[in-house]
């Protein structure tokens, strides 16, 4: 398939790791940008670590055009992820004016702006906010690096700023054929159809159920007739090997 932008995602946090959190950032990362044509080429999980973050992010940033962190962008000690980007980039950082005022304007009471919530307004040098349209607190841009939060509900939120920003590719289409025939018995005939149409990604995917195995089969691609003809010949496929084939949402 022709090259489209590329991305990956910096998952940051020692409540991931331990299993404590369980990951859904990443997800909805690469859901927002399928349709956007930019493809996720990889996940990494760090602790709140610095120089974990800054090593991740800079092997990340040089390798992908973009790249996307969540989380450590809170009040308290462990919300490292500001200070880890700006050793990343060798830039300092400080309290930004804008994100100051919106933050204050969270609270009727200066008094519960304290130095804890204040901690959410220091952004590097040279950095661009992110709107946060849920609870005010900004993400920010730096080069080619997004800086969300962890909160899935605010990460989501700040997704809708990033879109404009991005150069889009051509959006991958996929069809999805299963039915309930074993892996195994359709490997040959599967590379077959691969060996066929290059410019489809054909993904194999085993499907484990009380009434035995299953399979599901993806094809994805750009051109939407291609991905049509792979889908039936998968169809095709399925049903010389005895299942009922059925298409299923991609």
């Amino acid at each position: 398939m022709t090259a489209n932008p590329t991305a990956a995602v910096l998952v940051i946090g020692n409540e991931v790791l331990s299993g404590r959190t369980q990951d859904t950032n990443s997800n909805a990362i690469a859901r927002f940008l399928a349709p956007l044509g930019v493809t996720l080429k990889e996940v990494r999980v760090v602790g709140d670590f610095e120089e974990a973050i800054v090593e991740a992010l800079n092997a990340l940033r040089a390798r992908f055009d973009y790249v996307f962190t969540t989380g450590g962008i809170g009040p308290t000690h462990d919300d490292i992820t500001a200070d880890a980007v700006a050793k990343a980039f060798g830039v300092g950082i400080d309290f930004h004016p804008e994100a100051l005022a919106l933050l204050a304007a969270r609270f009727a009471d200066p008094n519960d702006f304290n130095s804890a919530r204040r901690r959410m307004a220091r952004i590097p040098d040279g950095a661009s906010l992110i709107r946060n349209p849920v609870s005010a607190a900004p993400g920010f841009q730096i080069g080619n690096v997004f800086v969300l939060a962890g909160v899935p509900s605010i990460m989501r939120a700040m997704l809708e700023d990033i879109a404009p920003r991005l150069t889009r590719g051509r959006p991958v289409l996929s069809i999805t054929v299963a039915a309930q025939v074993a892996e195994g018995a359709i490997a040959g005939p599967l590379a077959a159809i691969q060996a066929r149409f290059p410019d489809i990604a054909i993904g194999s995917y085993p499907v484990y159920r009380s009434d035995g195995y299953g399979v599901q089969l993806v094809a994805r691609g750009f051109e939407p007739a291609q991905v049509e003809t792979v889908a039936a010949e998968l169809t095709a496929m399925l049903q010389a090997a005895g299942g009922q084939p059925e298409r299923l949402s991609p």
